[in-house]
């Protein structure tokens, strides 16, 4: 499905009426403590945030070990929905495999660049049972020094490469900040990490290029905006020759770090020996990227459609698109078969719909699928029928009539339309938290808030004493984009160069 062309077709693998049945009794006891819970106003990002994961069943942290959560099953099932994109994004020409967990300290420790990145994060295991081990073994904070040793192995010719992999897998980092769900983590439980080898410096510029432009796809088809850049050299990722980073907007105006895909260059092929047979016969450098994405996604996908009534998903990604309310008044057993058969020809299609026949009021009802961020609703009542209609409520407040007999091109149009309305929202809000200016108290103020624009001449020292003066984070260049020359922030020295500056999760 892309955002403007949503089509139904019939799965034969669709969830059966059981399955259905079992997911009601599922939620049943949870819709009570749905329905009485109100969210702070999105304002206190903090608070609401933080309400809203656990009132909306996404991901409870009450786990008793800090920095790490539990997913609810709802919270799981938009995590495989949105993973499912990545996994269709990167399976043409990648292929997902799994390394294993531990990594051994020799290997680990052999990249001093990398490791001087980690030290402080990684976790290591010093026993077995109660023997000590003769080797310590780091659980993996990513995953380059378990993924490289064997790519000297797997790597003998250029008929080899290039090389594309991926995993999706746990990672573990001891952070000593104040921990969020989703956003800052010990676990992360999500990480899509792609590690790529390449016979040229140019080949994997250019496959980092590519990452970039299927990592911003993946973020259009969640209508998230974002910003990208370049890292400054003090922020890139260690080992690597340059980093470029994806930024989300939050609602509070800090920034979100949401992916990024870095070019190794040949820092590790030197490190590892991962060499290659060109045709010539000489044994060369292979030239390496990695890129990844975490569950920070589905935080910024929370937070950024998310209202103080729960949860707004866009279609593909929500675990229920439709739900059907049926108006119990009147002749109720005609109101429930068309109900009924309103779900056997949405299952049909594909679409993932339930039908709440339970006791609740209507108004209930609407509020326990509001928080759940179900795209549309349909209501179902006796004069909805003599007229041949249902009324379709869309999740951004829209609701209209929509005749029986074209329901389901309604609800195709009407979840494209939603789609559309939900990027757009989202990149207004995000144009209007960033603003160009030419000073460090201009500076200073937009990013207690917002996202700054600041020219700056790219030497390190003027981008070092930027952030100690702003109090905020240089995320680096924007890429893609070309500006008039200006006097630098810092030194005056005049230049086409700007870099982005807020203050970041």
């Amino acid at each position: 499905m892309t955002d403007s062309n949503l089509e139904f077709k019939t799965d034969p693998n669709k969830k059966s009426r059981a399955d259905s049945k079992a997911d009601s009794k599922t939620h049943s006891k949870t819709d009570t403590r749905i329905q009485s819970s109100k969210l702070p106003k999105k304002e206190d990002f903090s608070e609401w945030y933080h309400e809203l994961l656990m009132t909306a069943e996404v991901v409870d942290n009450r786990y008793p070990v800090k920095g790490m959560c539990v997913w609810f099953p709802f919270g799981f099932a938009i995590r495989k929905n949105v993973y499912g994109i990545i996994r269709e994004l990167l399976d043409p020409d990648h292929q997902e495999t799994q390394f294993p967990l531990l990594i051994p300290e020799n290997e680990f420790m052999k990249e001093a660049q990398h490791i001087k990145g980690f030290e402080d994060e990684v976790y290591w295991v010093t026993s077995g049972g109660t023997s000590p081990l003769d080797v310590k073994l780091a659980l993996r904070p990513t995953s380059e020094t378990a993924i490289y040793p064997m790519f000297k192995l797997w790597i003998r010719s250029h008929a080899d490469l290039p090389l594309r992999i991926y995993q999706i897998v746990n990672t573990f980092r001891y952070e000593t900040k104040h921990t969020r769900p989703l956003i800052r983590v010990r676990e992360i439980t999500s990480f899509k990490e792609a590690h790529t080898a390449h016979a040229t410096w140019e080949d994997a510029a250019a496959q980092v290029e590519t990452a970039i432009e299927r990592y911003s796809e993946f973020y259009r088809r969640l209508a998230v905006p974002f910003l990208v850049s370049r890292r400054p050299a003090w922020d890139k990722f260690p080992g690597a020759d340059y980093t470029i980073a994806l930024d989300v907007v939050m609602p509070d105006g800090r920034t979100l770090q949401a992916g990024t895909a870095h070019h190794l260059g040949s820092t590790f092929a030197r490190t590892y020996e991962i060499t290659y047979e060109a045709e010539n016969g000489e044994q060369k450098l292979i030239s390496q990227t990695c890129y990844g994405i975490s569950e920070r996604c589905i935080a910024a996908l929370v937070s950024v459609h998310g209202d103080e009534r729960g949860l707004v998903l866009p279609w593909e990604v929500a675990p229920t698109q439709v739900v059907i309310v049926p108006i119990l008044l009147g002749d109720k057993e005609k109101v429930l078969e068309v109900s009924r058969n309103l779900l056997e020809k949405l299952e049909a299609a594909c679409v993932r719909a339930r039908l709440d026949t339970s006791d609740e009021r209507p108004g209930a009802k609407f509020y326990k699928w509001e928080m759940k961020g179900v795209p549309i609703r349909l209501e179902v009542g006796p004069r909805d029928i003599e007229k041949g209609v249902v009324t379709l409520a869309r999740r951004d407040g829209v609701k209209k009539a929509v005749p029986l007999k074209d329901l389901l091109t309604a609800i195709a149009c009407e979840a494209n339309e939603l789609q559309a309305v939900l990027y757009e929202r989202a990149k207004q809000f995000r144009d209007g938290k960033i603003k160009e200016v030419t000073s460090i108290d201009e500076a200073i103020e937009q990013t207690e808030g917002g996202v700054a624009l600041v020219p700056w001449c790219g030497n390190e020292e003027c981008g070092h004493e930027l952030e100690d003066r702003v109090a905020a984070n240089i995320l680096g260049e924007p890429q893609g984009q070309s500006f008039p020359e200006a006097a630098c922030a810092v030194c005056g020295r005049v230049s086409t160069g700007r870099t982005y500056m807020a203050r970041q999760y």
